[in-house]
């Protein structure tokens, strides 16, 4: 007689994790969070069966080998019974090396299609998360930056990771289990008949009140867990916060290690008290179910063995009939938890999709449509005409970033684009760059709207380097070669030379080979950017747009990049936003930017000359700059 008891430990009553580590169908009721997603973003039935349509053979093979291996694990029973109640009494060794020999081929039979099964389903399963994995990727890179902004990291690094790999156990594990479920209880439903009518009216009747108590149990078991896991989670971000790099540094710097650490202590301690309650919890229903579980044999066995109900029914029969009955009960439980199953695989489909429907505000060209343009012969003339930018354009608290701003910036010149904080000077170099579209009129490059210029046709004519500099945790080398794969060695020092960056690597221990450090805190600032450019240098473009680009770096290091940059800018088109009069005052052209507006446009000496919106900028950094301060209403006149 197998242990009910732990049949039932084993299906929804063990330690579950918390979303990211249940799979669908845990516990025994539907998680609000799954409804409350399900709401928000309705799946249909025929999207998701869209996926599996084109492995609808492979699955049809895995349906088939789950009802045969069903249909051959109900054939034990019949065997045993042959065995006791005729080969056993009659010593028929003949008879009993046969029906011994069937029982172990059934297990081996069993055991090679539950392989088989397994392995194909899986493989399907790989398959469709493949294409969702890959898809989504996709999908969320061609997102505009403003998506990037508003959206954690960590929620898409979970619908890629988590939700996706979530879905592995709705094919290996939700439909492959329901159908073996409803296999298994219909056959062993006729297969119990068919031994014995009134053992199997018993065991129907006892079942319900062992599935109520098993669910209740279920139901006590996940509210206690999910406290745990909240809790564990709660840890985790403070270990996270605490120990990571800029933590560490702000723990040290404000003297806090003793407070985080009680912190710590506290949280761990009542952790402590939830593990012991996670385990705990339920443990006396279980005890009552295991007597429950435990009349149900004796039951049975005093129904076949009274005069009035035990006509007819062997030892045989007795023995193959409680085998029958104690598998029975898992798979009636799979059933009852179905739709809790279809919720939660449902809920994480609609989590994928949610992404996947997403608009895109910034899209690649259509065939049709694409204009191309090549980088060998691009001249880098950049227009924008009649441009506007509206911010959250259907939002209550839109406001416009940009007006009516016609501007040409001729092929080959440097051009400064200046102003006050908030004037529009970066969302205008994000429309030249395309990481945004203008909400009207349009910005070309060589004649050619950029909407309709293919993404990877626009990144070889232009490259960008902003303030805000990322460096991967990988090798200095292999930060440069992120921008151009087939760079040489001679190449790569061009371009750290260029960027005046080359004799700090060569001064590293391991040189070029130097690992950045996560998120590049080996560096400085400054030396952060003049990684940045060598990077962008790399790619050789016919346009840089630098935002802010030499910001972080100190006024000597900042004037020998401007004097590499005025070299390689040579024959190029320079776009650059500065607050620094020494980063703007060489340009062929200076274009003043306020409310969002062109208001003056010509050279340094020109604009100074006019005393107007200019002129005051001048002034205003001029007074900041003698005064130590940051001016970002103003020109600073270091090195001036």
């Amino acid at each position: 007689m197998n242990d009910f008891s732990s049949l039932a430990s084993g299906h929804g009553l063990g330690d579950r994790g918390g979303r990211g580590d249940r799979g669908p169908g845990s516990g025994s009721r539907r998680d609000p969070r799954d409804q409350a997603q399900l709401r928000a973003h309705p799946v249909s039935g025929r999207r998701v069966l869209a996926l599996f349509a084109p492995h609808r053979w492979p699955i049809a093979v895995v349906l088939t080998l789950i009802v045969t291996s069903s249909a051959l694990g109900l054939a034990s029973p019949f065997l045993v019974k042959e065995i006791v109640d005729v080969a056993i009494p009659e010593q028929d060794v003949r008879l009993l090396l046969i029906l011994v020999g069937v029982m172990v081929g059934v297990a081996v039979v069993t055991a090679v299609l539950g392989v088989v099964q397994t392995w194909i389903s899986t493989t399907v399963g790989q398959r469709i998360m493949h294409r969702l994995r890959t898809d989504l990727f996709t999908h969320v890179q061609r997102q505009p930056l403003s998506f990037f902004t508003r959206t954690r990291s960590g929620e898409v690094q979970s619908r890629l990771t988590h939700d996706v790999s979530g879905l592995q156990g709705v094919v290996t594990s939700t439909a492959t289990s329901l159908a073996g479920n409803v296999a298994t209880v219909v056959g062993t439903l006729v297969a119990m008949l068919a031994l014995s009518p009134t053992l199997a009216v018993l065991s129907l009747v006892v079942i319900p009140p062992a599935v109520l108590v098993t669910r209740s149990v279920a139901r006590l078991r996940r509210d206690a867990t999910d406290k745990r896991q909240k809790a564990l989670a709660s840890l985790h971000g403070q270990v996270e916060e605490s120990l990571s790099v800029s933590g560490a540094r702000l723990s040290k710097t404000l003297g806090a290690g003793e407070q985080l650490a009680q912190r710590f202590a506290g949280s761990s301690s009542g952790l402590l008290d939830l593990e012991v309650a996670a385990q705990i919890a339920g443990r006396w229903r279980t005890a009552t179910m295991g007597i429950v579980f435990a009349v149900v044999p004796a039951a049975l066995y005093l129904v076949a063995g009274l005069p009035v109900t035990g006509a007819g029914i062997s030892i045989g029969t007795l023995v193959a009939f409680t085998a029958l009955q104690a598998g029975i009960f898992r798979p009636v439980m799979g059933l009852l938890s179905l739709g809790v199953q279809v919720t939660a695989s449902m809920a994480l489909f609609s989590r994928i999709f949610e992404y996947l429907d997403l608009p895109l505000d910034v899209a690649e060209p259509t065939p049709d449509r694409a204009r191309h343009l090549d980088p060998a012969t691009a001249r880098g003339e950049l227009r924008l005409e009649g441009v506007s930018y509206t911010y959250d354009a259907d939002a209550d608290d839109a406001h416009a970033a940009l007006t009516d701003v016609d501007l040409v910036i001729p092929a080959g010149a440097t051009v400064a684009l200046v102003g006050r904080t908030g004037s529009g000077k970066s969302t205008l170099a994000s429309l030249l760059t395309r990481l945004d579209d203008p909400t009207s009129g349009r910005v070309t490059l060589d004649g050619v709207d950029l909407r309709d210029l293919p993404s990877a046709e626009r990144a070889a004519v232009m490259g960008v380097v902003s303030q805000e500099t990322y460096l991967l945790h990988a090798t200095v080398r292999e930060n440069l070669r992120f921008a151009n794969p087939d760079a040489t060695d001679e190449q790569l020092e061009q371009a750290a030379r260029d960027a005046q960056v080359h004799e700090l690597i060569a001064s590293l221990p391991q040189g070029y080979d130097t690992v950045v450090g996560a998120r590049g805190h080996r560096f400085s600032g400054g030396e952060q950017q003049r990684l940045a450019l060598a990077r962008t240098l790399l790619r050789d473009p016919q346009v840089l747009v630098l935002d802010e680009a030499t910001s972080a770096l100190d006024t000597r290091t900042e004037a020998a990049v401007q004097t590499a940059l005025a070299r390689v800018g040579r024959g190029r088109t320079v776009v650059m936003i500065a607050h620094r009069l020494s980063t703007v005052r060489d340009a062929d052209l200076v274009v003043v930017l306020d409310g969002g507006r062109v208001v003056e446009q010509g050279t340094h000496e020109d604009l100074l000359e006019l005393g107007n919106r200019y002129a005051a900028l001048v002034a205003a950094g001029a007074r900041d700059g003698s005064a130590g301060a940051r001016a970002d209403d103003g020109l600073m006149t270091l090195a001036a």
